[in-house]
């Protein structure tokens, strides 16, 4: 296979995996050499084992870290501290992708940047949809609810107020509150349940702030 011959099977794809390209009358074990050649050559970026992305000049988009984190891990989705700044709801940048899986936890760093996956039970693997972040494709996305309950559920002392207060979260009144009070029952967590309060607390303090205004 040419270069050119796999341009035309990516097509719009910012990332593809090698499954891609080893359908019909193909040489696996050439297809996977001549891609280690083309990573060597910086025509390509190895994302992880089977997972590539087109290097500048030949992608046609760059791709969303987001969505390069869905490839990282298949049954995966983006959630905690990543999900809560992509929604405004905490003031820092916030360097690494963090997600969530039923899988083992991983980490991979490449040149797109950092990525981090939590182990959560299958029970806990809820609360996501797909968005579109531009990446040209959605992306499995936590809601704002469920992105705070990962959070506080993972974190060693997540449901402490001092904890909470230290995120310094901000927008809360995009919460559902009851939308968050059912994430936590179907949890089954007492620590999910003691950091309710503190939650509720919170976005109370901040819409009197408003009303003050």
């Amino acid at each position: 296979m040419k270069f050119d011959r796999l341009l035309e099977i990516v097509g719009d794809e910012p990332v593809f995996n090698t499954g891609l390209l080893l359908t019909g009358d193909v040489n696996p074990d050439v297809t996977r050499k001549q891609l280690t050649r083309w990573t060597k050559a910086g025509k390509l970026h190895q994302l992880r084992r089977g997972v590539y992305a087109l290097a500048v000049p030949f992608q046609k988009s760059k791709p969303h870290p987001f969505l390069i984190a869905n490839h990282l891990i298949r049954g995966s989705y983006v959630s905690c501290q990543s999900a809560l700044a992509y929604y405004g709801m905490i003031p820092e940048y916030v360097p690494m992708v963090t997600s969530v899986t039923p899988q083992r936890p991983r980490h991979w760093e490449n040149a797109f940047g950092r990525f981090e996956f939590h182990h959560v039970k299958p029970a806990l693997f809820f609360g996501y949809h797909l968005e579109d972040v531009g990446a040209g494709r959605p992306v499995a996305l936590a809601s704002a609810e469920k992105a705070l309950v990962d959070l506080i559920y993972l974190q060693p002392g997540g449901d402490t107020r001092e904890y909470l207060q230290s995120l310094r979260l901000q927008n809360l009144a995009q919460l559902d509150i009851q939308q968050l009070q059912s994430y936590v029952e179907r949890a089954q967590s007492p620590k999910l349940r003691r950091a309710l309060p503190h939650i509720v607390a919170l976005a109370a303090n901040e819409a009197e702030t408003y009303e003050a205004l």
